[in-house]
């Protein structure tokens, strides 16, 4: 049975992937702050469902979580993140705000890749996938608007492409994926996608993806971005 570790698995997007694959026959580690609050929601996707307790922004954390066993991980899906302050044009930003934009969005996903890397190389062909946007894209930016949001996810991209080069030689194929404008929280109301729509899109991506495809910036359909 493989494993896939999914973060951020108590809303949204993380929720909607704990539920596919476990409806898929894999065993989840179902991570979030507080799963006490979702748990029971969590194991109703089945019984190989297991919600732990992980901060991305708490290095002790993650690393516990990661020593509980040495059992392969087939995938690991960073799926946490956060928007930040809505206005910060020039005089209105809130540098600390901005610092918790990028521990969550930028260095947990490092956290959590790097803490269970072993875990992952252990698998043989593991896939490690952090959730991004097309915000984060240079080459694309058409706004100046949500630059804390915008400079977290450009950073989430060259971080995962460094990692990327540096363990596909363990067999660990390192790529981020833009799910599009989903029916979130974050997303709200408006957004053109379900959570299921994005998933089920995401996950056909996910299963094809190649080691030549390792450090690739794709969206919810499989196309490719500019950096």
């Amino acid at each position: 049975m493989p494993t896939v570790l999914v973060t951020s698995s108590n809303r949204g997007i993380g929720r909607e992937f704990v539920r596919q694959y476990a409806a898929e026959g894999w065993r989840v580690l179902a991570a979030c702050r507080h799963p006490e609050e979702a748990a029971d929601e969590l194991r109703r996707f089945g019984e190989d469902v297991r919600p732990i307790a992980m901060d991305v922004t708490d290095l002790a954390s993650v690393e516990a979580v990661a020593r509980e066993d040495d059992e392969p991980v087939d995938l690991l899906l960073n799926t946490a993140g956060i928007i930040g302050q809505g206005d910060d044009s020039p005089g209105k930003v809130n540098y600390a705000e901005w610092s918790r934009v990028l521990d969550v969005n930028t260095l947990g996903p490092v956290r959590v890749l790097d803490a269970f890397a072993d875990r992952l190389a252990a698998a043989g062909s593991a896939k490690a996938i952090a959730l991004t946007s097309g915000m984060g894209s240079i080459g694309d930016v058409g706004s100046g608007a949500v630059m804390m949001y915008r400079t977290s996810k450009a950073a989430l991209n060259m971080a995962m492409r460094a990692r990327a080069l540096q363990l596909k030689p363990r067999g660990i194929i390192v790529a981020v994926i833009n799910p599009g404008w989903v029916r979130t929280d974050m997303g709200g109301s408006g957004a053109t996608i379900s959570p299921e729509q994005s998933v089920s899109a995401m996950r056909g991506i996910i299963e094809g993806l190649l080691p030549e495809q390792a450090g690739s910036f794709l969206n919810w359909r499989g196309g490719t971005y500019p950096w």
